[in-house]
C-alpha cells in the first residue's frame, strides 16, 4: 500500500481550516523547519528536520529539488513566502482548487459591483 504523501493532505488541510487557518498552518511548518539563526529554511535545516513534517523518506536529490524548486530569488534558501508558494505548487489539486477560489471571489466582487450599479441608477 503506498503512503499518503505531503501533496495529498494539503488539500484535505485547506477544506478543513479555510484558507486562513490553512496559512497559518504553513507558517507553522515553516517555523518548524527554519534555520533559527538564519531565519530561512536552508537545505541543511530541511534536511535536518524533514521528520517533523513527514518527510523523512525524502531522498538528498528530492530535499535539493524542493529547495531549487522553491527558491525564487536564488539565494539557497526559503523565506516563508516562497515556502508557502511551494506548498501550493507541490499540490497539484490543491492549485485546481486555487483557481476555483479565485474565480468564485472574482464573480461574487462582480455581482457586487453590479448590484452597487443598479441601486445607483435606480436612484437617478
Amino acid at each position: 500500500m503506498a503512503g499518503i504523501g505531503f501533496e495529498d493532505l494539503l488539500p484535505v488541510m485547506a477544506n478543513k481550516l479555510g484558507g486562513e487557518g490553512l496559512m497559518k498552518e504553513l507558517c507553522n511548518g515553516f517555523e518548524l523547519l527554519v534555520d533559527k539563526e538564519k531565519g530561512v529554511i536552508t537545505l541543511e535545516s530541511l534536511r535536518e528536520k524533514a521528520a517533523l513534517l513527514g518527510l523523512q523518506d525524502l531522498k538528498e536529490d528530492e530535499l535539493v529539488s524542493m529547495m531549487t524548486e522553491g527558491d525564487l530569488d536564488g539565494d539557497g534558501a526559503l523565506t516563508q513566502m516562497e515556502f508557502c508558494v511551494l506548498m501550493f505548487r507541490l499540490s497539484p489539486e490543491l492549485m485546481e482548487e486555487s483557481w476555483f477560489w479565485l474565480e468564485d471571489a472574482l464573480q461574487h466582487e462582480q455581482l457586487n459591483q453590479h448590484h452597487n450599479n443598479t441601486d445607483s441608477n435606480s436612484s437617478i
